[in-house]
């Protein structure tokens, strides 16, 4: 009699879930921001198993961050190496080819969850809020292009933000920034947004704290909806 092979499951069957990967982000954030982390998964045995592995049997989350370089996202979440498939743009605005790479950590890496990380006193949402209610010249084509990204998360926002000053009018368009994020990746990857619908992947949405270190999470809820098309 022939035999077969056992099947390989595939690697989303043996990861933890969206709530698992979210508390284990939240717990090593916590040990960054009381500076006591523990640098999980660095060792030269993970740097090994990092030469020969697929990448897909161990990465638990995807995370579009800013490119801002006080943004350190694996330290930020103490994570170790293959723990987290990182996308960095600047204003971490979704274009074709960030929802590209988005979807590739869905659909190739199998990563149960999906984090749109923004940041405070983001330079890209200051230079968009500032242009919009200041009236502040283009910075060029190339960058013109990234803003109008952030455009849309700004025209949703009260004008005047009521008994708001700059900052607070800034961190609530840091915040929109990333509803505007996420409602970019469901339009521009139908696939990503299937893979929600599915039950395939989870989106949380949260804002970095460059003041202490903290992560703070979002409305869960409200980052389903921006997927599904409604910021």
């Amino acid at each position: 009699m022939k035999t077969h092979p056992a099947r390989k499951p595939p690697p989303s069957e043996f990861k933890p879930s969206a709530e698992q990967v979210l508390a284990a982000l939240d717990q090593g954030n916590r040990r960054f921001r009381e500076d006591r982390p523990r640098h999980p998964r660095t060792g030269p045995l993970r740097r090994r198993l990092a030469h020969y592995a697929d990448q897909a049997e161990h990465a638990l989350a995807t995370v579009l961050a800013c490119s801002d370089s006080r943004v350190p996202v694996e330290r930020i979440f103490d994570a170790g190496i293959m723990d987290l498939f990182v996308v960095r743009q600047a204003g971490n605005v979704v274009s074709q080819d960030t929802a590209a790479s988005l979807e590739y950590g869905v659909l190739h890496v199998h990563t149960p969850l999906v984090v749109v990380l923004g940041h405070t006193g983001c330079g890209a949402v200051t230079a968009a809020w500032q242009r919009q209610s200041q009236g502040a010249g283009g910075l060029g084509p190339n960058l013109d292009r990234l803003l109008a990204y952030i455009e849309p998360a700004l025209a949703r926002m009260p004008q005047p933000f009521p008994g708001a000053g700059q900052e607070e009018q800034i961190a609530a368009a840091v915040e929109e920034n990333v509803w505007q994020a996420l409602a970019d990746l469901g339009r521009l990857s139908p696939e990503v947004r299937r893979a929600h619908q599915e039950g395939r992947v989870a989106v949380a949405g949260a804002v970095y704290q460059l003041a202490d270190g903290g992560v703070r999470w979002l409305d869960r809820r409200r980052a389903q909806e921006a997927l599904q098309g409604r910021p």
